[in-house]
């Protein structure tokens, strides 16, 4: 997908973003890298509270991979239930936990923690059902690498914005701004469109009339034409009142 998306633009939205939420530093997660992708996988598609307690649920349970890669499919689903399509993401995590078991006799990843960051996506990317967003996720938060990982909110707000078109999947949007966004603002800008989203740019009921994008925003100015056209009909005339009929 070939997209002109002035640089220009993207660095206005990320100082609007920034003077209306405020600077983000770098946080860094000190966890094992295959804790840190497996947490990613149990965020798919749930809340961080519902994520979050599905993963401590699990390190409870398992404190090292290698009993998870034992242990039944069951297990792990029943210790991360709480989370949201725990079947799914049980049999993913297994088959995970296999697949490099199987190629490096050990279940672990930190091995890749000095390797270059083209050779992580490869490695990771080979593994059962991780994707893009995942990939990045990873590199992003755990191993400090930048990217710019696409979750909803920053899919959504993308494409409102006018900077992929409305059927522009999760992928391409990936692949247009991380190609874009400069290396130093990958942090902060993934996490400030996120906040917007939340806070905002929501999927139902977006809080338009607040927000600082307001005037660079395809969505807004759809909504600015409906209302104008709205305001721009004539009145409908009334019928007159109909005189009573006498005996």
């Amino acid at each position: 997908m070939r997209i002109r998306l002035p640089l220009g633009k993207l660095l206005d939205v990320h100082a609007r973003l920034r003077r209306r939420y405020g600077p983000r530093p770098w946080r860094v997660d000190r966890e094992p890298l295959l804790d840190s992708l497996i947490a990613t996988i149990l965020s798919q598609s749930t809340s961080d509270v519902n994520s979050g307690r599905a993963f401590a649920q699990l390190k409870a349970a398992f404190p090292e991979w290698e009993a998870a890669r034992r242990a039944p499919v069951q297990a792990i689903e029943a210790q991360i239930r709480g989370g949201g399509l725990a079947r799914m993401k049980a049999r993913r995590i297994h088959d995970i936990l296999q697949r490099i078991h199987h190629e490096r006799g050990e279940t672990a990843l930190e091995y890749l923690r000095r390797a270059p960051t083209q050779r992580i996506k490869q490695v990771l990317g080979a593994l059962p059902g991780v994707g893009p967003k995942t990939i990045a996720c990873v590199l992003l938060f755990n191993l400090k690498r930048p990217d710019f990982p696409v979750d909803t909110h920053i899919h959504r707000i993308s494409r409102r914005l006018g900077w992929l078109p409305p059927r522009a999947s999760a992928e391409e949007t990936y692949t247009v701004l991380n190609a874009l966004v400069p290396e130093p603002l990958k942090y902060e800008f993934h996490v400030l469109m996120i906040t917007h989203g939340r806070r905002l740019c929501r999927a139902r009921n977006p809080g338009c009339l607040e927000c600082p994008l307001w005037s660079q925003c395809a969505y807004a100015r759809k909504l600015r034409a409906a209302m104008q056209r709205r305001s721009s009909k004539p009145p409908r005339r009334q019928a007159p009142p109909r005189t009573p009929r006498t005996a």
